[in-house]
């Protein structure tokens, strides 16, 4: 059971309660630290840099038995500061909660026991001790410290120091190694409980200052985990707040989106040699000294901060763009990842991984463009001008003579191996390329370089009509993968079209025909966008770079979707990341699925950064329409509202130091929005609606005001600008007619093929008298979408209309394959 708390902003009140599934990744992290396991109970700690501990586990001392305690794992209870398991036997109950402090070097495990008979925990572990890749301390040893009723983790400079133990803990084994015999185990037994209930605490504390700090760690974990727990519930529960929560019909969606804000910021972390950014995100690292991507990535990090821009948390952003810039190649090269463990070896000059990639760079300047405008940190621009201007002289160096950044030879773009590659630019690199000239015009604005920026935005005008014309295949009807060595096209149609979509770089016609192919099922699956298409020669479900779905990929396809007006596909891939955020790790949104069936890759990290945020970004930026322009002091809002949505409200709006609400609501007869305002603003809204519905008027706080309109293949803007004052403002527009067609997608079961239908075109007939849908589905399956206004309709073709909803029945027996349908809607005459 997945607990809904509809309109939540404590976190106390948002919880994922469950049955345990053994495989599933499971954790607890803080700034400093983490815990990374599964819900079986099999933990891994971590206080970075170091890694402590591996194959965390408890046993259950009954009689004369010793239960595994991975065996009656029962229910695993999510929340933000921490997650708990429950283990239930014949006789017991044990609750083992995972807590990492926001700011601690540790860790804490609280068992609470329920028992009728005499019980007691073992806690079995191996010791791990050594620094995150490369990096490593060589020689380590553990001892027993009674005094401490700990387990002393050390290494020959005795700089490096790690304590795990329970103030009611004993030493029942240790690890050893002789010539005849050896075991990597250690045991911590806590001590019997004859019968009711006890509450046992193991804490890991560490430092890389010596045994005196991370003694002081371990005794204050012991001494305050209560009040430090508090502390964490109230740091998520005023992150919630002070950023922009949404109330909305879809309780799931909203669920969703309030676990992605917790998931993104979940990124930020603190590193004593290196500062604080964002890490890409988290896995269990068994054996080796890799926890997923628990270090600091540049590109992760960029597109990320547009979510969190988004949402509001500007100073996140600001920490995120100012560490990755501290790592700025002499040449301007921004870097592509940064181990925790990178200041203890010669990181940037022996290593491949630190400027692998060639994105990262124009991605730096989009970012802080997106930065910059939205926060209003104008100061931010000027005070790194000097770093901003390298990055662009190094795009600018990998130039070819037809003025595209190249991949080969520089670095690669979003792919980083396998059959797509060798290429020469891809049409991802060469987006970004040009949105970064653009980017770069507004700071150099920004910063008082008018000039600059004039003569930025002539070349990033020039450079958005060559993008179209040069990746643009007219034989295939989409825009190219890339362009190969040679600067022949390599036609394959990918979903990296998105990016440039993202952005608003491609043309309307083109971005139309493409996404009417991306939107096919052989490129959309029920749990997001592949790569490419499952009908491609290089495809492989499981090719990281050549076959697989990642939420990244689905969120650009989400906002590149609103983007050019596809509301239907956008938000079946805006619910398909939304939902892997309450199934799979609980709260979290994986990194890379198979192609073919819903499972993670069994490679993926379970809790990736950027993966959360797309569930923000296409929820705000995309579904919402929000777009803030501080320098202005102005606010766009361009929803394209389901049509089944009849209200939904967003709080937590900032416009510099103006804060905003927004209650929207709808009726077959008028859109109303009701704004509370702590200043005055410009607010520019233009709802989405049918190409069908006529605009009978528009006021403010009934005063009539003027209006326009923008029409578009399946819907038109209401455009209406105005000045809004100090207090509450009621805007409403007028409609007849109006008309919307809405389907709310699920995903399969775990492990399964895609069953959900694909809206593949949506056309209006002149005199917006006809409606159009080409749909796609499984054979032999119905599938029920959901009409507002339905009194208009009074013809189906391909269909059976029934009540406020239209039946489409696929033709076919039922079996494994999608099969095309169009379905025809005629309305009556216009009232």
């Amino acid at each position: 059971m997945i607990l809904l708390v509809a309109g939540s902003v404590h976190a106390e009140e948002l919880e994922i309660t469950r049955s345990a599934r053994p495989w599933e990744f499971l954790c607890a992290t803080g700034t400093k630290a983490g815990l990374f396991g599964n819900e079986a109970g099999n933990l891994e700690a971590w206080v970075y840099p170091l890694k402590i501990l591996r194959n965390f586990h408890l046993r259950f001392l009954v009689g004369k038995r010793s239960l595994p305690a991975e065996t009656l794992a029962r229910t695993v209870i999510t929340q933000p500061s921490k997650s708990t398991i429950i283990y239930s036997g014949d006789s017991f109950l044990v609750k083992e909660t995972l807590f990492v402090p926001i700011k601690a070097s540790g860790a804490v495990i609280v068992l609470d026991i329920e028992t009728t008979h005499p019980l007691e925990i073992e806690a079995h572990f191996e010791s791990d001790f050594q620094l995150e890749w490369p990096a490593a301390l060589g020689g380590t040893y553990v001892n027993w410290d009674p005094a401490l009723h700990a387990f002393h983790f050390g290494e020959e400079q005795r700089k490096y120091v790690a304590i795990v133990g329970s103030p009611s803990g004993d030493v029942a084994e240790s690890e050893y190694q002789t010539n005849y015999s050896s075991s990597p185990e250690n045991v911590l037994r806590l001590g019997a409980t004859a019968r009711g209930k006890e509450t046992k605490i193991i804490a890991v504390a560490a430092s890389v200052q010596g045994k005196n700090e991370a003694e002081t760690t371990y005794r204050d974990l012991l001494a305050n985990y209560p009040s430090l727990e508090r502390q964490s519930a109230a740091y998520y529960s005023e992150y919630l707040l002070r950023t922009v929560g949404l109330e909305l019909p879809d309780h799931q969606l909203e669920q969703a989106y309030d676990w992605a804000r917790i998931s993104v910021i979940q990124g930020l972390v603190t590193n004593p040699y290196l500062g604080t950014g964002l890490v890409a995100g988290y896995r269990s690292s068994g054996s080796s000294q890799r926890p997923g991507f628990a270090w600091f990535f540049g590109r992760d990090s960029f597109w990320t901060e547009l979510a969190l821009d988004a949402e509001g948390d500007f100073s996140t952003t600001r920490t995120a763009l100012e560490f990755v810039a501290k790592f700025q190649r002499a040449d301007g090269k921004i870097p592509h990842e940064i181990s925790q463990s990178a200041s203890l070896v010669d990181w940037f000059r022996q290593f491949p991984y630190p400027y692998a990639s060639v994105d990262a760079t124009p991605l730096y300047l989009i970012a802080a463009s997106d930065y910059v405008r939205e926060s209003g940190d104008r100061a931010f621009a000027e005070q790194n001008w000097k770093s901003l201007w390298k990055a662009y002289e190094f795009l600018r160096s990998t130039y070819d003579a037809g003025g595209w950044p190249q991949n080969f030879s520089f670095g690669h773009g979003w792919v980083e191996g396998g059959p797509l590659l060798p290429v020469k630019t891809e049409l991802y690199q060469s987006a970004l390329g040009a949105e970064a000239l653009e980017a770069l015009a507004r700071l150099a604005t920004f910063s008082g370089r008018n000039d600059m920026g004039r003569q930025l935005e002539e070349q990033f005008t020039e450079r958005k009509r060559l993008l179209n014309q040069v990746f643009w295949s007219p034989e295939s009807g989409t825009y190219a993968f890339a362009l190969a060595q040679n600067g022949q096209k390599v036609v394959e149609p990918s979903v990296l079209a998105t990016v440039p979509m993202w952005f608003h770089l491609l043309d309307e016609e083109k971005a139309t025909q493409m996404l009417e192919q991306l939107a096919k099922p052989e490129h959309q699956t029920d749990w997001g966008m592949r790569i490419i298409s499952s009908r491609a020669t290089r495809y492989d479900a499981a090719g990281y770079h050549y076959g697989s779905v990642w939420p990244l990929f689905t969120g650009w396809a989400a906002v590149g979707e609103y983007q050019y007006h596809r509301p239907l596909t956008a938000y079946a891939n805006l619910r398909s990341n939304a939902l892997l955020a309450l199934d799979g790790s609980a709260g979290h949104v994986t990194e890379v699925l198979s192609g073919d069936y819903y499972q993670g890759l069994s490679t993926s990290s379970p809790h990736q950064i950027w993966s959360a945020a797309m569930v923000l970004s296409p929820m705000l930026r995309g579904l919402l329409g929000l777009e803030t322009d501080e320098a202005d002091h102005r606010m766009v809002f361009c929803p394209h509202v389901p049509a089944d949505w009849q209200r939904l409200r967003i709080h937590g709006l900032h416009l510099g130091e103006t804060t905003l609400e927004f209650s929207y609501g709808k009726t077959p007869d008028a859109i109303t929005l009701e704004v509370e305002s702590s200043g005055g603003f410009t607010l520019e809204f233009s709802p989405a609606v049918s190409p069908r519905a006529e605009v009978t008027g528009a006021w403010a706080n009934q005063r009539p005001i003027g209006i326009s309109t923008k029409n578009t293949q399946s819907d038109q803007h209401v455009m209406l600008r105005t000045e809004i004052a100090e207090g509450k403002t009621i805007l409403r527009i007028g409609l007849r007619n109006d008309f919307g067609v809405s389907y709310q997608t699920s995903l399969p079961p775990l492990g399964s093929e895609s069953r959900e239908l694909r809206f593949i075109s949506e056309n209006w007939s002149p005199p917006r008298d006809v409606l159009t849908l080409k749909v796609a589905g499984v054979a032999g399956v119905a599938y029920d979408l959901v009409l507002s206004n339905p009194e208009q309709v009074v013809g189906v073709e391909g269909g059976e209309l029934k009540d406020q909803k239209l039946r489409i029945q696929i033709p076919g027996s039922e079996a494994p394959g999608y099969v095309e349908k169009q379905v025809t809607i005629q309305f009556g005459k216009r009232h």
